[in-house]
């Protein structure tokens, strides 16, 4: 199987949803932030990897202890994948911090206030 196949791609999206449900309802470590998200999913085409892309909405320390929550829950996590997706196997999964989203917040921001600040130029000037 190519990693951009069809059947890849359907089973990255099915993973990620599963992953989604399983962290959001299926865990009960205090170390997992509440505003916990699975970003993407990428699954090596032999089945045996998974690489996990969490977005964290908090501090420093909020996105370390999620890490560490999520890697120390990695054994129930798989259990409960394997249960819900009938694959040939189940992979081993690698969480791996996704700070994509923060990172448009705050380009976003600097834009904004970057306008804002052309528009009150541009009113002085007039």
């Amino acid at each position: 199987m190519r990693k951009n196949s069809i059947k890849n791609t359907r089973i990255n999206g099915e993973v990620q949803r599963e992953l989604s449900t399983i962290i959001r309802n299926g865990i009960k470590d205090p170390r997992i932030h509440m505003m916990t998200s699975v970003t993407a999913v990428e699954v090596a085409p032999d089945l045996k990897t998974c690489k996990a892309y969490i977005s964290v909405l908090g501090n420093e320390q909020e996105k370390a202890d999620t890490i560490t929550g999520l890697k120390s829950a990695e054994g129930y996590i798989r259990r409960q994948l394997a249960k819900s997706i009938n694959l040939r196997n189940t992979p081993l999964i690698q969480f791996i911090l996704d700070e994509s989203i923060e990172y448009g917040v705050t380009m976003s921001k600097m834009i904004d206030s970057l306008n804002h600040n052309h528009v009150e130029n541009q009113e002085d000037d007039e």
